[in-house]
């Protein structure tokens, strides 16, 4: 009975980390961010390279959130005193410290740009809900899905959804 609960249990992650991630591409392909850097960094005949970065960053970014002991590189340079016995501390900190720095840099670029990629996207929800006729009932749709995210906030930390997973 254990292993089929465990089954199930892999099958709804797996299931639910395809809908998360569909979801981030998704949004990141209809506001047109990959095509807007290509198109800045005048690369756009490489426009492949840059989507497939994209796809493994996030499969890179996943992989060591869930197995965070494959990234202990810290703990290995440590433990093994690879600059030296006295070196290693000061060199790790330095690494550590250009890492950040670079890390974010680019990450600040790339939530930046989301950020303003959405608000230009944003402008055109009124023209597409005139376009199909959604005249009549918007402040309430946008009503539901707040008050769905209020409810499901609610339930996951009143209930510290957060401690076991269900």
């Amino acid at each position: 009975m254990i292993f089929i609960k465990q089954i199930f249990l892999a099958v709804i992650g797996v299931s639910s980390g395809l809908i998360v991630s569909a979801g981030v591409f998704t949004v990141l392909i209809s506001v047109g961010l990959i095509p807007r850097f290509a198109g800045k960094m005048h690369v756009a005949r490489r426009i492949f390279v840059l989507e497939e970065m994209v796809v493994f960053g996030t499969l890179f970014g996943g992989f060591f959130s869930i197995f965070s002991d494959w990234g202990m590189i810290g703990a290995f340079v440590r433990g093994h005193n690879l600059f030296g016995s006295e070196a290693t501390e000061g060199v790790w900190n330095l690494l550590g410290m250009l890492f950040l720095l670079i890390f974010g840099t680019f990450a600040g670029i790339f939530v930046g740009c989301l950020a303003l990629a959405i608000a230009e996207m944003l402008n055109t929800i009124p023209i597409f809900a005139r376009r199909i006729g959604f005249r009549h009932g918007l402040g309430i749709a946008i009503l539901a899905v707040a008050l769905g995210k209020l409810t499901g906030s609610l339930i996951y930390f009143t209930q510290r959804v957060f401690l076991y997973g269900g």
